[in-house]
C-alpha cells in the first residue's frame, strides 16, 4: 500500500474517533457506513498498489514466415479417417506424386499441403462415407534438397538432416553434435525461402544448446539453412 493510501486511512480513522464522542442514532449509522467504506478502501488500496504482471516475450518473427509444407514424391503420409479404421492407412507417395487408399485411387499429393490433400480425400469419400472427417499427417520426408535442413559453419558436425514433421532447432543441433568451442552461436542465422526469396532470421543457438533457454527453440521447415559463424575473440 502506498503513502497516499496510508494517509487516507489515518484521516478516516481520526474521523471515526471524533464520531465516538458524538451521541445519537445518526452518529451510530454514520460510523457503520464509514467502517464499511474503510474495509472496501483497504482491499482496493492493496490491490491498486500491486505491480502488473510482466508481459511475456513476443513470438520470434521466424514463425510468421514459415511456409506450409508441400508434400513431395517419396514422402510417407498417415491418413486418418475418423470412425473408419478400415480407411485409415499409412501410405507412401509414389514417384508420380500420387497414392492410393481404400475406395480411392490415384489421389494427387505432390505439390499440395497436408490439409489440401485431406480436403481432396474428404470429397472423394463423400459417396461412401457420411460427413467424413479426414486428417493427413506427413510421417516422414524422403525428397531430396527441399526435404532437408542444412547446418553449416561452426557446428560440431556440419551436415544436412532429413526433414520430418515437427522438426525443431534443438533436434537438429543435437543431431549435429552441438557447437564448436569457437562458435558464435547467438549470432547464428536461419536462411529460409519466403515467397520465393531467401530471408535471414537471427537465432540464439548458444542460449538454446548451452543455456537451456527453450524460448530460443523454433520449428524448422524443409530447405532451411542454419549458418553458425566463428567468434573472433
Amino acid at each position: 500500500m502506498g503513502p497516499s493510501a496510508v494517509g487516507g486511512l489515518l484521516g478516516i480513522r481520526r474521523l471515526i474517533e471524533w464520531l465516538d464522542t458524538s451521541e445519537g442514532k445518526g452518529g451510530i449509522v454514520l460510523r457503520i457506513w464509514i467502517a464499511v467504506f474503510l474495509s472496501a478502501f483497504s482491499l482496493s488500496g492493496c490491490a491498486f498498489w500491486l505491480d502488473k504482471a510482466p508481459v511475456g516475450p513476443k513470438a520470434p518473427d521466424v514463425y510468421s514466415g514459415a511456409p506450409e509444407y508441400q508434400i513431395g514424391p517419396g514422402d510417407t503420409l498417415q491418413v486418418f479417417v475418423w470412425r473408419s479404421a478400415e480407411l485409415s492407412v499409412t501410405v507412401p507417395v509414389r514417384p508420380d506424386g500420387r497414392f492410393s487408399m481404400p475406395l480411392l485411387q490415384d489421389v494427387q499429393a505432390a505439390g499440395k499441403s497436408p490439409s489440401q490433400v485431406a480436403d481432396e480425400i474428404k470429397r472423394g469419400l463423400t459417396d461412401f462415407v457420411r460427413d467424413p472427417m479426414v486428417t493427413v499427417i506427413v510421417q516422414s520426408v524422403q525428397g531430396a534438397g527441399t526435404g532437408k535442413v542444412s547446418v553449416i559453419g561452426e557446428a560440431a558436425s556440419a551436415k544436412s538432416v532429413n526433414y520430418r514433421a515437427g522438426l525443431t532447432l534443438l533436434d537438429v543441433m543435437i543431431e549435429v553434435g552441438g557447437l564448436t568451442q569457437f562458435a558464435n552461436g547467438n549470432d547464428a542465422r536461419l536462411v529460409r525461402v519466403v515467397n520465393g526469396k531467401p530471408k535471414e532470421f537471427r537465432i540464439r543457438v548458444a542460449d538454446l544448446v548451452k543455456g537451456g533457454d527453450t524460448s530460443a527453440n523454433i520449428e524448422l521447415a524443409p530447405g532451411d539453412v542454419i549458418r553458425i559463424p566463428e567468434r573472433w575473440f
